[in-house]
């Protein structure tokens, strides 16, 4: 089983105030999968970030913070505003999957998870199991979920990496990302910044002395501790560049892809 997470940023024009798909993108990683999917059987489960389609209504209607109740009405609708932005993402590249051939299957987070101040506590993953006995590809993406201290909140694509590896087991984790991996400073910013091959506890964290993509969900350092969260059960995962061709393609078939490794071994 392979879980493989592909970054709103790669899928969308993160920085833009309206909701774009990149199309051209969209197409390759497809195509990438579907290479691989026809290369060898394995269980696949997609997990995809929202970026500009899900990140500036969040942002707007401060979903997961406290409120008073009498904004109740308004933050209402704002959940309903970003569930619906996420899911027209999830339509895009659902459909994209199809188009190539993928068994693609819309499994969106805001329908069976709820969490408590911002972390999942309940979440049946039956269906998961279900469609992946049948041949499906799930997909599933960062959304929002009713939340019992918060009344509503924001999952992002990262933890629930972090909930499906932990309960599925699974025997390869990837992100896919708009940099290589990660890095001490932002690559795109600084020439001087310094790759990291491994990642193996929050000490390290102390390193960086910022993040590729700070947002509503945490930036990089919020993948880093879901992933080191995952690595105390023994489940080691990769976070790799997903704009560079074939990349995808490569770490499905377990070859060699530049990337930063999150375990805890040696």
């Amino acid at each position: 089983m392979i879980i493989l997470k592909i970054g709103g940023s790669i899928l969308t024009n993160k920085d833009s105030q309206s909701s774009e798909v990149d199309a051209a993108s969209l197409k390759r990683i497809a195509s990438e999968i579907k290479r691989s999917l026809d290369n060898s059987e394995k269980e696949l489960i997609i997990v995809h970030g929202a970026g500009s389609f899900g990140h500036p209504p969040a942002k707007k209607h401060k979903i997961g913070e406290e409120f008073d109740k009498s904004q109740y009405p308004e933050k209402r609708l704002g959940f309903c505003e970003i569930q619906n932005e996420v899911k027209k993402l999830n339509m895009f590249i659902c459909e994209a999957f199809i188009d190539e051939g993928i068994p693609a299957i819309a499994v969106p987070a805001s329908g069976f998870i709820t969490a408590a101040d911002k972390r999942i506590t309940e979440g049946d993953l039956d269906l998961f199991r279900r469609y992946l006995d049948k041949g499906f590809v799930p997909i599933i993406y960062g959304d929002v979920v009713l939340d019992d201290e918060l009344e509503f909140c924001v999952i992002s694509g990262d933890q629930l990496i972090q909930y499906l590896a932990k309960n599925l087991n699974p025997d390869v984790v990837v992100l896919g990302t708009d940099v290589d991996g990660v890095y001490n400073k932002n690559p795109k910013t600084h020439e001087d910044a310094i790759f990291f091959e491994k990642f193996s506890s929050l000490e390290d964290l102390d390193t960086l002395e910022g993040t590729t993509n700070v947002d509503v969900t945490g930036g990089m350092v919020g993948k880093i501790k879901e992933l080191l969260s995952l690595a105390d059960l023994g489940i080691e995962s990769k976070i790799i560049n997903a704009e560079v061709e074939d990349n995808i393609f490569k770490v499905l078939e377990d070859k060699e892809v530049k990337g930063t490794v999150i375990s805890r071994g040696n």
